[in-house]
């Protein structure tokens, strides 16, 4: 059996159940289980939610992966791969080692926002049954609290 692995929020904002992403893929669990972030709008950087390796990076969404193989999802934003880019600065690179709470990608939600897209951040745990999730966040939660447990 694995152990409890804390999955902290990437970004601050107000924790808000999957089923709330305005997108079928995220809201429907297609891709995961987890649960999202509706961003604070303001300047922010997007910490890695767990400990383990960036083994996928792109401008708008990024996957961790722990010791254990277990991959998670940070999505910043709906349909943001369209912006191609423009907006969102890497802090880091794939296959760097880092520790939970470390900045991975710098953006503003605002700029999303202004531009008709959804800034809310889906983090999802990925190849997980959809009751390994639990104890999810609700409300105020500040970057690098725990958003959920994945058991």
């Amino acid at each position: 059996m694995c152990r409890v692995l804390p999955v902290l929020s990437p970004v601050p904002g107000t924790a808000v159940a999957m089923t709330g992403v305005p997108d079928p893929v995220f809201a429907q669990g297609m891709v995961g289980p987890g649960a999202a972030v509706e961003p604070d709008r303001a300047p922010q950087d997007a910490l890695a939610p767990i400990t383990g390796r960036i083994l996928k990076l792109h401008p708008h969404a990024f996957v961790v992966v722990s010791t254990e193989g277990r991959g998670v999802l940070v999505h910043l934003g709906i349909d943001t791969v369209t912006l191609g880019g423009a907006g969102f600065d890497l802090l880091a690179a794939e296959g760097d080692q880092v520790e939970a709470g470390t900045p991975v990608i710098r953006w503003n939600p605002a700029d999303v926002a202004a531009g008709g897209r959804a800034p809310i951040v889906p983090v999802v745990a990925l190849d997980a049954a959809p009751d390994a999730v639990a104890d999810p966040a609700a409300g105020e939660v500040a970057a690098g609290d725990r958003l959920f447990s994945w058991a």
